[in-house]
């Protein structure tokens, strides 16, 4: 379903709107969320909606420490090596970009300039030179101006493969190859900027491409493009204590345990459309489990009144935090756009027939159910999420809602199947993965578990001699495009020997990846469609994953902290208006 949004002039639609269209019910056709929910987007033109300050929040003061919990420590800090949805909400705090969202947590955005005075100009309308010019009043940490040069020197240095897990989009659009480290040596050429990329004056990033890539403004939200100034780079040490340019800056980092950011007293809200520095500080503590955080936070007791959930309400404890109506003021649940699979290495299971059985062999009903029902997830069989501009409705293995173990054990010819399951070590991901194996087993697989510190998970399944068969992954699109989605997860020809963000899967079709060039060629208001027949197509012919289910966000937080809300374009905690009460 489309719905365009009505706009003021200083505003211009962003492609379509973003409709779910998933009927998520809870008990007696209650809805726990609105999944039907119709999201709307536009990308600002005039330069005022991309100046700051932000709006203030009703309510807010300034002072006091919001303490967010996690079960795992988060993979990256460094800016270009950041795409876990962790790394990426947190950066929000100390890394700005060239562009962001501006965000109701309601599924309204508006994509405006950040570093940048716009979210870019297309310099000769065809979507092959876009210009950014630089902020007055930007500045690091140290209270250095941020320029241009520094902006490119951090795209510059995301071509270095040993800065790998960040987006790619912007390194391949350069190079025009998915191989784009063979395009630029950044180790033998720090002082050099990567072909396309070029720097007029200290206000003046360009960007010049040999195809049409109309989706730049958005993958210019990506941290990837937060600016990095060249002589405190510490290579892979970066990742301990990223320079700042946002509202708050790491003062503390203790290995695995505990982040701590205070303010940043360089940042300039006039600068900033969507950030605020009401907290004296932010604190990421690691290791407590779902069950302990929500029981933490239920208890509603010291440090912890102005704490969040990160993982969410434990399946466990999902009714009693629903029923309870004394905690409705401190329960944030939203649809989200995130994706999940069981992720097939398909240079391992190279068998159609084995992952078309896997597909019918799955119980998602029960998959759901483990997770804590329509209050966290809805089903889904597609590869793109149903908030997706132009997703098809199909299901390319009806297997009904709990599996169809029979057509498995067929496709199998009767023989059993040996495969290891990947999964990171948390306590969701362990019922999830050993759900899935009770599913598979019944179908006429031999299933293996491997957990993997969830820490490193993504590092490890991106290397493309990973020795596991299949692991339990997920994508959220860093826009609402097929574009976001397709192409990143399952164009063989960005496949390498590590870092790979082709999902995983190590899908590489000839024929496929013609397709993924075909359709991004296409103006983007006209992709969506083809987005969708294609998703279907691939499904069909390929079978590459099992789609499992997207997430619904259910959680909570003490009673002395506001302002936090579910981010539309992610689906997790958003800061950026986060206060403490006085």
């Amino acid at each position: 379903m489309r719905r365009r949004l009505l706009t003021a002039v200083a505003l211009v639609p962003l492609v379509a709107a973003l409709g779910a269209c998933t009927n998520n019910k809870k008990g007696d056709d209650k809805p726990a969320v609105d999944t039907n929910r119709q999201a709307t987007g536009a990308i600002a033109s005039d330069p005022k909606d991309s100046m700051g300050p932000a709006p203030e929040v009703a309510g807010a003061a300034k002072g006091g420490t919001v303490t967010i919990l996690r079960q795992s420590k988060i993979s990256h800090l460094d800016p270009q090596r950041t795409y876990s949805f962790a790394g990426l909400n947190a950066s929000q705090l100390f890394a700005r970009r060239l562009t962001t969202f501006k965000d109701d947590g309601k599924g309204h955005v508006t994509l405006v300039g950040d570093l940048a005075t716009t979210p870019g100009k297309d310099v000769n309308k065809d979507c092959k030179v876009w210009e950014y010019t630089v902020k007055d009043g930007v500045k690091f940490e140290d209270g250095t101006p941020i320029t241009a040069k520094d902006i490119a020197y951090g795209i510059a240095r995301s071509f270095d493969l040993s800065l790998t897990g960040g987006p790619t989009y912007i390194q391949e659009w350069l190079a025009d190859s998915p191989q784009y480290d063979t395009k630029f040596d950044f180790k033998n050429n720090k002082t050099a900027l990567p072909p396309g990329l070029t720097v007029p004056d200290d206000k003046t990033l360009r960007l010049t491409f040999n195809k049409a890539h109309c989706d730049l403004p958005f993958a210019a939200s990506l941290p990837a493009t937060a600016p990095v100034p060249a002589a405190k780079d510490t290579g892979t040490s970066y990742d301990q204590k990223p320079v700042a340019s946002g509202p708050y800056k790491i003062t503390k980092n203790e290995a695995g345990t505990q982040i701590t950011f205070e303010r940043n007293t360089a940042w300039d809200p006039a600068t900033d459309a969507v950030r605020h520095q009401y907290p004296d500080s932010f604190v990421w503590q690691f290791g407590a489990d779902p069950v302990t955080q929500t029981n933490r936070i239920l208890a509603d007791s010291g440090g912890d009144q102005t704490a969040a959930s990160w993982d969410g309400v434990d399946s466990s404890l999902i009714s009693k935090v629903m029923s309870d109506p004394a905690l409705k003021d401190r329960v944030i649940q939203e649809p989200t756009t995130q994706h999940y699979t069981l992720t097939i290495n398909n240079q391992r299971v190279t068998d159609l027939k084995v992952r078309q059985a896997l597909n019918y062999a799955i119980d998602r009903d029960g998959l759901i159910k483990t997770l804590g029902g329509s209050s966290l997830a809805a089903p889904v069989t597609t590869l793109m999420p149903p908030s997706t501009i132009g997703w098809k409705d199909y299901d390319a293995y009806p297997a009904g809602k709990t599996g169809d173990p029979a057509k498995a054990k067929e496709l199998l010819g009767g023989a059993t199947k040996e495969l290891v399951l990947a999964f990171q070590d948390d306590a969701t991901n362990q019922a999830m993965s050993t759900q899935l194996k009770g599913n598979l087993e019944k179908a006429g697989f031999k299933i293996t578990l491997k957990a993997i510190p969830a820490d490193s998970f993504l590092d490890e399944t991106k290397k493309k001699d990973n020795p596991w068969d299949m692991y339990i992954g997920s994508w959220g699109a860093d826009w609402p495009s097929g574009a976001a989605i397709l192409p990143v997860l399952y164009d063989g020809r960005a496949i390498k020997a590590d870092g790979s963000n082709n999902g995983a899967s190590y899908l590489n079709e000839t024929a496929l990846n013609a397709e993924f060039d075909r359709i991004l060629a296409m103006p983007t208001d006209q992709q969506g469609a083809e987005w969708g027949k294609l998703d279907e197509k691939i499904m069909r012919d390929y079978a590459p994953v099992v789609p499992l289910y997207v997430q619904v966000t259910t959680t909570v937080h003490g009673s002395k902290v506001s302002g936090l809300f579910i981010d539309s374009i992610f689906g997790n905690l958003a800061f950026a208006n986060a206060y403490v009460k006085q």
